[in-house]
């Protein structure tokens, strides 16, 4: 068996929100557009409420500026280790790659 590193990371704006009286996406854009950052309703709804799998380093900095936060405080990885093999309901997963499949039965005719 052999370990993987998982990275992941929390994404905690909606706290640093909730913490500075922001308690509605639509408060955070006007904010953001002071700060040169034009986003649709959409996308700052998506901001807020979905983990962001890619931000602009222009959004991140006006984040921090808004919140007079650090980046850290924005976002914290963190690293799991994840088993290559791992036990389901006490059984373990078999690699199908590895082991032989079963042979699909014939049916043929009486003679």
């Amino acid at each position: 068996m052999t370990t993987r590193r998982k990275l992941d990371y929390n994404w905690n704006l909606r706290g640093l929100m909730a913490a500075h009286n922001l308690w509605k996406t639509t408060d955070l854009a006007p904010l953001l557009r002071d700060r040169g950052i034009n986003l649709s309703a959409a996308q700052v709804y998506r901001l807020v409420a979905e983990k962001p799998e890619r931000l602009s380093l222009r959004t991140l900095v006006a984040l921090c500026d808004i919140f007079d936060c650090s980046p850290n405080e924005l976002v914290e990885p963190f690293v799991q280790t994840a088993e290559h093999r791992k036990a389901v309901n006490s059984a373990e997963v078999i690699d199908i790659s590895t082991e032989k499949r079963p042979v699909r039965a014939q049916i043929v005719p009486d003679k």
